[in-house]
């Protein structure tokens, strides 16, 4: 039987004042994959957060009373993309990603794909190998990977 998660993780909406301390954690939680990249820069990792920021497509992940992540999902007509799902590393490996990942991907789940990119190397790419989605590109940089929808789901019949 799988690990219980954490009964207090909770997603509030995010607001547009919000952005400043989700660069932050951004900064904090891809600072180790992005170094081992060669790749990190403490400015631009913050910016790349905040040009993309849509408060609107955003979550703020809660444990109890503590702020511990984030999650976007950012529809287009034909995917739904999981952006910017970073946890604080205190909150890391707790089973509060699975948690996360799966209630969002029920929420949205309809005819369209859900795509995500995560660094390569990152341990990140077990958990989302683990809610079914395989690889679909790659490049020395990012792993794109791809889930495909549910035969059948949110279908209309007539």
């Amino acid at each position: 039987m799988p690990a219980e998660a954490p009964a207090a993780v909770v997603l509030l909406p995010s607001t547009a004042d919000d952005g400043g301390w989700l660069a932050e954690l951004r900064a904090v939680a891809l600072r180790p994959d992005l170094e081992r990249l060669g790749r990190y820069d403490p400015h631009r990792v913050r910016q790349r957060f905040l040009n993309a920021f849509i408060p609107e497509h955003t979550w703020l992940i809660t444990a109890g009373e503590q702020r511990a992540g984030v999650i976007a999902v950012r529809p287009t007509a034909e995917e739904l993309w999981i952006e910017h799902f970073y946890l604080a590393p205190q909150f890391q490996g707790a089973g509060i990603g699975g948690t996360v990942l799966a209630q969002v991907m029920e929420k949205h789940a309809d005819h369209r794909p859900f795509r995500l990119n995560v660094l390569q190397g990152s341990p990140a790419r077990r958990l989302y190998e683990r809610h079914g989605f395989v690889l679909e590109t790659e490049d020395p940089v990012d792993v794109f990977m791809v889930l495909q929808p549910a035969a059948g789901k949110n279908e209309t019949h007539d």
